[in-house]
C-alpha cells in the first residue's frame, strides 16, 4: 500500500495548524522515516483527534481545512490497515476538496490518488484504473493550460521582465513534489500493462514530460519523452501519436537551444 506515501509528519503539522498546537520540531521533519512504529501512529492519531474535535466544534471551518483533515485521517487509517475507515475519510476528503476547489482540480486529485491506491491494493483494478485515469486527465489539463499561458507570454512578451520565471508550473515546492510522486506512481503501474494498453502509459509519460519541462528540468523531460517515443514505435502506434511525441522532443530541444533569459 505504498508506505512511502504516508507522511505522518505532514499529518502532525496539519493537525497542529488546525488545533493551534505546535508539535515538537522532530515530529514535523520532512522525512517519513521513523514514523512507521506504533508509537508514532498513536501520536499522530492523538493530534488528528484533537484536530477533528476542533473542526467538529467550529461552525466556520472551511471546506479546504476539512479536506486536509480527512486526507490525513485517511492516510493514518491506511497505516493502521483499516481500509474501510480509510475509504470513508478519503471519500470525505474528495467531497470537501470538490466543494472548495472543484472535482477536476489538482488539489482534489490527491484524494482520488490515495483512494485509487487502496482499490489497487485490494485488487479492485477496474475502480483503481478509473481513478488513475481521472487523475492523469486532471494533471494533463492543468499542465497543458500552464503551457498555453507560457506560450502566449512568450509570443506577446507580456511578462514584466521579458523572461521565464524560475518555475512555470504555478505550483509551490510541495505541490511539485506531490505531482512527481503521483504521476510517477501511476506511470509505474501503467508500465506493468503497457503491452496491453500502451496508450495509457504514453499518456502519463507525456504528462511527466510537460511537468518536468515546466519545471525547467529539460533532461528529465527528454528522458520521459524518449521513453514515450520508444514505446510508441515498439507498439506500432499511429504515426499521429509518434508525431505528437516528436513535437514534444522538438519543444524541449528548442528550449535548450534558445532559453528565455
Amino acid at each position: 500500500f505504498c508506505p512511502h506515501l504516508l507522511t505522518f509528519p505532514g499529518a502532525i503539522s496539519a493537525a497542529a495548524s488546525i488545533t493551534g498546537n505546535t508539535p515538537h520540531p522532530e515530529h514535523t521533519s520532512s522525512s517519513a522515516e521513523g514514523w512507521q512504529g506504533l508509537g508514532q501512529i498513536v501520536q499522530a492519531e492523538e493530534y488528528l483527534s484533537q484536530a477533528q474535535w476542533t473542526v467538529l466544534k467550529s461552525t466556520e471551518c472551511c471546506y479546504a481545512t476539512q479536506s486536509l483533515l480527512h486526507r490525513n485521517l485517511g492516510l493514518l487509517s491506511i497505516a493502521k490497515e483499516n481500509y474501510e475507515e480509510a475509504r470513508y475519510h478519503l471519500a470525505n476528503d474528495i467531497y470537501f476538496a470538490s466543494c472548495a476547489f472543484g472535482t477536476e482540480d489538482i488539489r482534489t486529485s490527491g484524494g482520488y490518488f490515495h483512494l485509487a491506491n487502496i482499490f489497487y491494493g485490494l485488487k479492485k483494478l477496474d475502480l483503481a484504473d478509473t481513478l488513475y485515469t481521472k487523475i492523469a486527465e486532471i494533471w494533463s489539463k492543468y499542465l497543458n493550460n500552464r503551457y498555453q499561458v507560457l506560450s502566449q507570454n512568450r509570443i506577446q512578451q507580456i511578462d514584466l521582465l521579458g523572461k521565464r520565471f524560475e518555475t512555470d508550473t504555478g505550483l509551490d515546492e510541495a505541490q511539485e513534489a506531490e505531482a512527481i510522486q503521483i504521476l510517477t506512481s501511476i506511470w509505474n503501474i501503467r508500465e506493468s500493462t503497457s503491452n496491453t494498453d500502451p496508450q495509457k502509459t504514453i499518456f502519463v509519460l507525456k504528462i511527466l514530460v510537460m511537468l518536468y519541462y515546466l519545471m525547467m528540468n529539460s533532461s528529465k523531460a527528454q528522458e520521459y519523452a524518449m521513453r514515450a517515443f520508444s514505446l510508441a514505435k515498439e507498439q506500432h502506434l499511429s504515426v499521429n501519436e509518434q508525431s505528437t511525441i516528436e513535437d514534444l522532443l522538438n519543444m524541449i530541444s528548442a528550449e535548450e537551444a534558445h532559453p528565455i533569459t
